[in-house]
């Protein structure tokens, strides 16, 4: 296994990949250096934010009365809100320095599956997820506990005691903790009591509604007390089970699917102990040998949204029209703020079908046509109506329309100081996590442009990058 693909195995997991550039300028340093510039780039904490839309819907939301004609204009602000957090979210992937933070955030965003009709909900989560993903699990927990969007999205706005909603209180042990298996109904009765009043304001603030809460005995995981929800998560967090459960989800995420169970043991002996630090646990995983094992190299399916980031990243691509960037999560099934479930997107091979494949393999296209290029998404992009009815039909077809500029300038730079088979085995070291057979490499030689250096290079990358190996990292 060369250095390279050591290197470049650490930036795809701990990001989304590094330019061409970026990679040879590493190539110098020990990878444990490399290890320490990226925690350090992710040190300072930004915000995604949209103030100036948003101050909109809290002046709107500080009134005392809303007609009916404000309520649907908020409504559909709110859409279009929404709608670009996604889009700002993608920028700041593709262009911020402190990569691990974003994409430790993008795995929370699984791992706390949420959907909000709200944008001010919507921002904020994405808020409390980015500043607390490297910090304590326990304290990112209990503020996505108490997040509105959460809150409503799993029903403990209706949580009271005369008639307790067990659903927040299921899932945050199903899975978010102790994982299925380790606690009873009756647990999740007991805990559900304890969570009563939880809810928020019309300013999407956190409010404990003291006259709904339960202020009686509960009985959970073996004890007893007059428990609040801040009582049942410490419970939680004290559980070994919870530890093991959070470790075996980050190992099948930035490691391997296929777990192994002594180190799995190992980790989340050591992530209890140092009281949940997400730091300590990311900087074990990264600097230990085994990570750069074979069969943890181009082993792992990127994700929809690790695809189109990477490619964004590796090849300096500006979308003049930014609706499409929408579609390509939604015909590749991975939609920002729009998770299927409370479960989150499986992963792994549920990335991968016979549609979203099509899509996946047609992306290159889209990176060096320089002129407008109409996908056909036929039915598949149905629910983007759906979801966003106040849509023409001009602006429903604006998804389907890609048009994007690409500066491949400092890439073709990188490569001109090779040739013949070198220059093909640097590019092909560069997209590639896993080594192409013979003849698969005779076959891409047959479409390589050959009438300049440019050509060759540009023609060679756009072959590899429709390879199915390129899904892979």
């Amino acid at each position: 296994m060369s250095n390279q693909r050591k290197l470049q195995h650490l930036y795809l997991r701990a990001g989304f990949g590094a330019h061409i550039s970026e990679i040879n300028k590493s190539l110098s340093k020990p990878i444990s250096k490399v290890i320490q510039e990226i925690f350090q780039e992710s040190k300072i904490y930004t915000g995604l934010g949209l103030e100036s839309d948003l101050n909109f819907i809290k002046g709107k939301n500080n009134k005392k009365e809303i007609s009916k004609e404000d309520i649907k204009k908020l409504r559909k602000q709110s859409r279009q809100n929404v709608k670009d957090l996604n889009i700002n979210w993608i920028h700041k992937m593709t262009t911020d320095t402190a990569q691990l933070r974003e994409k430790m955030t993008l795995f929370w965003h699984g791992h706390f599956a949420c959907r909000s009709p709200v944008a001010l909900f919507v921002q904020n989560q994405n808020n409390t997820l980015r500043k607390n993903a490297l910090g304590k699990f326990g304290d990112m927990l209990i503020e996505v506990s108490k997040d509105p969007a959460m809150l409503q999205f799993l029903n403990n706005q209706q949580n009271r005691k005369s008639s307790p909603n067990e659903n927040f209180a299921r899932e945050v042990m199903e899975l978010f903790t102790v994982g299925r298996g380790n606690y009873t109904e009756k647990d999740i009765k007991e805990a559900a009591r304890a969570f009563t009043g939880w809810g928020f304001n019309k300013k999407g603030e956190f409010i404990f509604r003291k006259g709904v809460h339960d202020f009686d005995r509960k009985d959970f995981l073996g004890k007893s007390g007059n428990f609040t929800g801040e009582d049942i998560v410490n419970i939680l967090l004290e559980k070994k089970q919870t530890a093991e459960f959070i470790t075996e989800k980050v190992y099948k995420y930035f490691v391997n699917e296929n777990v192994n169970r002594e180190i799995i043991k190992e980790l989340s002996k050591k992530f209890h102990e140092s009281g949940y630090d997400i730091e300590k646990l990311m900087k074990e995983i990264f600097s230990s040998d085994w990570f750069y094992d074979k069969e943890n190299i181009g082993t792992r399916i990127k994700s929809p949204v690790e695809l189109i980031v990477g490619m964004i990243r590796n090849f300096r691509i500006e979308f003049i029209n930014e609706k499409p960037l929408l579609a390509l999560q939604k015909v590749t099934g991975q939609m920002l703020f729009n998770p299927p479930n409370v479960a989150g997107w499986a992963g792994g091979r549920q990335w991968i079908d016979t549609s979203s494949l099509m899509y996946r393999l047609k992306l290159p296209e889209i990176i060096f046509k320089s002129s407008n290029l109409e996908f056909d998404y036929k039915d598949d992009l149905d629910e983007m109506g759906e979801m966003y009815p106040e849509l023409s039909k001009f602006e429903k077809k604006q998804y389907r329309i890609m048009q994007t500029k690409t500066d491949l300038s400092s890439y073709i730079k990188e490569f001109s100081r090779y040739d013949g088979k070198e220059l093909r085995e640097n590019i092909s070291n560069y997209l590639l996590q896993c080594n192409l057979t013979t003849e698969t490499e005779k076959i891409i030689e047959n479409y390589v442009d050959t009438s300049s250096k440019e050509n060759i290079i540009e023609s060679l990358t756009l072959r590899l990058i429709t390879l199915p190996e390129y899904q892979l990292c």
